[in-house]
């Protein structure tokens, strides 16, 4: 059953309860067990507390290499621009995209001996996948007191081609292989988010959960084919959920020896984590405290094709429709409470509330089906991360 089918299917809180103390994810996690000097190396989530600290060595010694670079006759302003453009955009915040990568691995490799190479090369793929937001995503790239613009060649900066990563290692090839297929995804979804907004800029009703004719009250449209319209499923897919998900568990798969043509359920499921995270994203760019989150959600004012705004037009009467028309997508603070009003007056936040828990029992359903105990032990540590989250 599709993960469409079970969010169409009743619920059943007796069985939400009965899945989560299944997975127990909501009690202490029992820690990893590690070799004596992995021990200040391992995950936080699991009761050891340096992973961060670990990671951030890995990151300095890779930017100093960078920096240092011979290979290119830099003078000492441009380098140390380089240096200071690095530091302010990479190591902040929580550092989790880069961190999953060595949470994923670490987990692949219970009961074994991780050498300190090896964890290096997971520190290596995770700060990759940690600048590939900044450098992928935004394309801009800020030091203090000014933005610069960033094309894609800026990418060969931290490269999985790299010289860190290559040489005897039998992975090397399949790792660049996901990697450039990942690199695709994102900018493509990132395209498709772009195209969207200008879209949707024009003509509200385009915007879907996946495509289907959006049959609005008493409005006659006729969308004849997937192009007509800007699918959100599609937008994230591409755009979140594999670089964020996906990726690092496929880097620690390969990192491993594993095959991940014997991983596509673990795949699968991870794609349906990343669609759930996005979403939890729009909704909290609207609802949640901007003191919790850091940062005030602007998806109204810059016209987003959000999954509030799709499902705003899927339950609106013809007056809440043409409230939303009026104002979605305008700059001014009066546009953006009017369609807050209208989000209110439609339930969204219940709306939601019940997604969040079919999502939940979904995922928690799928993870139980996976053979492979330590994939089940990876989408149990994403999904602990994410379900229910503030910020």
């Amino acid at each position: 059953m599709s993960l469409q089918e079970v969010l169409r299917s009743n619920g059943d809180e007796g069985v939400e309860r009965e899945l989560k103390e299944k997975l127990r994810l909501h009690s202490d996690a029992s820690p990893v067990k590690c070799t004596r000097q992995q021990e200040q190396r391992c995950l936080s989530d699991h009761g050891i507390v340096d992973a961060r600290e670990r990671f951030m060595q890995a990151y300095g010694r890779l930017r100093d290499d960078l920096v240092g670079d011979d290979s290119c006759d830099l003078t000492d302003d441009a380098r140390r621009w380089l240096a200071q453009m690095i530091d302010y955009n990479v190591p902040g915040g929580k550092l989790n995209r880069g961190l999953s990568v060595i949470d994923s691995y670490l987990l692949l490799r219970q009961g074994s001996e991780v050498t300190e190479d090896d964890f290096f090369l997971a520190c290596v793929l995770g700060c990759f996948k940690h600048v590939l937001y900044y450098l992928m995503i935004s394309w801009t790239i800020h030091i203090p007191g000014e933005i610069r613009f960033v094309g894609t060649g800026d990418l060969r900066f931290f490269n999985p081609s790299s010289r860190w990563t290559q040489g005897e290692k039998p992975y090397f090839i399949d790792l660049l292989d996901v990697w450039n297929e990942v690199a695709l995804q994102t900018s493509l979804g990132q395209m498709i988010d772009l195209i969207g907004t200008h879209t949707g800029a024009d003509d509200l009703t385009k915007y879907s959960i996946e495509g289907h004719v959006i049959h609005l009250p008493n409005l006659s449209i006729e969308l004849d084919s997937d192009a007509a319209h800007i699918q959100y499923r599609r937008i994230v897919k591409y755009k979140t959920a594999y670089y964020s998900f996906y990726l690092p568990v496929a880097n620690a798969l390969l990192l491993s020896g594993a095959k991940l043509e014997d991983f596509s359920g673990l795949k699968d499921i991870l794609i349906e984590m990343g669609i759930y995270f996005q979403i939890q994203d729009d909704y909290l760019d609207c609802f949640a405290d901007p003191n919790a989150i850091g940062k005030i959600g602007t998806d109204i004012e810059d016209h987003k094709c959000s999954w509030l705004i799709v499902q705003a037009l899927g339950h609106a009467d013809n007056n809440q429709i043409e409230v939303l028309h009026k104002n979605y997508g305008k700059k001014d603070s009066s546009s953006v409470s009017e369609v807050k009003r209208t989000y209110a007056s439609l339930d969204l936040k219940d709306i939601f509330s019940e997604f969040e828990r079919r999502c939940y029992n979904h995922l928690v359903t799928s993870i139980e089906a996976q053979k492979d105990h330590a994939a089940r032990e990876i989408l149990k540590s994403f999904l602990k991360k994410i379900h229910q989250r503030k910020k």
